[in-house]
């Protein structure tokens, strides 16, 4: 398949799986071409067309022709120069390596990630915490992620990735998506009723397995084995940790466990004060099975890519043949 194909199909995947509805993502959309039709010429060549498509600012190709055939990727967590360094000595060896994935955001993507946070206020909203409160928190924790983000080196890995003529999309959201989506229904179907039988739930993944294997599986940071689930936020899409301040408010609203990719030690605080039960189910692992099951998504049909498999990320293959 082209490298077209594998970007779009990823956002399509993602759309599908988004804790937003479908009229809500289109609505969105239609609110980005309304406000691309109303620049000017001249603001027009700034605005990034993506967006009248792509509802995810975090998922790009950043680099490469699109049409270009794709067979082989590299596929890592986390790329930069050390990886496109790889895919090029392996090039040297004659392996083939026709694009590199990388799951968390690079370029422009990575400079406008920040953008992706709105999906947590409608997550909350969801769940009963009142729209005001739930906009307001965000809006103040988002401005503080643009400020960090933005002074950032973004170009870095895109420039090397030009210099070595190395095709490289990122997917973020969309992966995101699908684990969050995921590790819902699974919760959904077998209704763990003690927070040991959601350990187990997890640790029965085989993404969570290996990880336990080498140290870093999933963990319980707050609460007893013994204590009751009960209501459950998944907490792993939405380009980052959102403000500490909303643990209260999800609280309030009933919610009694969280199971989350990682968690700064100030939400460990407001987590542990509102008496919430915290699973750590680990950041690479929670990214790989998000990748993994989107490249199922991707790879569904007659498509198949041969994954060389780097930065973190084991490849998981879900798709009956």
């Amino acid at each position: 398949m082209r490298l077209i194909d594998i970007y779009q199909r990823a956002v399509a995947a993602g759309i599908k799986n988004d804790p937003r509805t479908a009229s809500e993502i289109k609505k969105l959309l239609a609110e980005q071409k309304q406000a691309y039709e109303k620049l000017s010429d001249e603001e027009k060549l700034f605005f990034d067309r993506e967006k009248l498509t792509n509802p995810f600012a975090d998922t790009r190709i950043v680099f490469g022709d699109v049409n270009r055939e794709v067979k082989t990727v590299l596929v890592g967590i986390d790329i930069d120069g050390a990886e496109l360094l790889l895919t090029e000595q392996l090039r040297q060896q004659n392996k083939t390596v026709d694009a590199v994935i990388s799951h968390h955001p690079i370029g422009r993507a990575y400079a406008s990630f920040y953008e992706v946070m709105g999906v947590q206020s409608d997550i909350w909203t969801q769940l009963g915490v009142s729209v005001s409160v739930a906009e307001k928190l965000l809006g103040r924790r988002q401005k503080e992620v643009a400020r960090r983000v933005l002074p950032q080196n973004h170009q870095r890995a895109v420039d090397i990735a030009r210099h070595l003529n190395i095709a490289l999309v990122c997917l973020h959201t969309p992966a995101d998506n699908m684990v969050t989506a995921y590790l819902n229904s699974r919760i959904n179907q077998e209704k763990p009723e003690k927070i040991s039988d959601l350990l187990k739930l997890l640790e029965e993944i085989p993404e969570y397995r290996q990880a336990k294997e080498l140290g870093s599986g999933p963990t319980l940071w707050l609460g007893d084995k013994n204590s009751r689930v009960g209501k459950v936020l998944v907490d792993m899409t939405g380009g980052t940790e959102g403000p500490a301040d909303i643990l209260e408010k999800l609280s309030s609203a009933g919610i009694s466990t969280i199971v989350a990719m990682h968690l700064s030690e100030d939400h460990f605080k407001a987590a542990e004060k509102n008496n919430l039960n915290v699973i750590i189910a680990g950041h690479i692992a929670s990214d790989t099975l998000g990748v993994n099951l989107l490249l199922d998504e991707v790879e569904k049909g007659n498509s198949r890519l041969k994954v060389i498999e780097c930065s973190g990320f084991r490849r998981v293959n879900r798709n009956k043949r």
